[in-house]
């Protein structure tokens, strides 16, 4: 198997708000149906669906790399569909501060090596 990609699924327990947050914090949207949102910033990509689960939403982690970890939380911190944010921590490979979406899903925003 030779693998050239994976992308995730995000669910969303309110597509219009979560498609309205993640384009908040820097992702260009692209309709892929009506249940289905392609999100890119760079060449991340990843997927945000009309589908909600709050088991799978609450335990739902994603680690975001950035180049600027004060740039990122500035961006983060000034969304207003975000449910919390937390400030930036120093840890001994980098630099992480935790974001939670508006359905619970959490996103571990990262400066590797900083």
């Amino acid at each position: 198997m030779d693998v050239t990609d994976i992308k995730a699924f995000i669910p969303s327990k309110d597509y219009e708000i979560s498609k309205s947050f993640y384009s908040e914090i820097g992702f260009d949207s692209e309709y892929v149906s009506d249940d289905l949102t392609l999100f890119q910033n760079g060449d991340c990509l990843f997927f945000l669906q009309r589908f909600y689960d709050e088991s799978l939403a609450s335990n739902f982690m994603l680690q975001i790399c950035v180049s600027d970890i004060d740039e990122a939380f500035r961006v983060c911190s000034e969304s207003k569909l975000k449910q919390k944010i937390t400030s930036v921590s120093q840890e001994s490979w980098g630099k992480v501060f935790y974001l939670w979406g508006p359905s619970g899903e959490l996103l571990h925003i990262t400066q590797v090596g900083s």
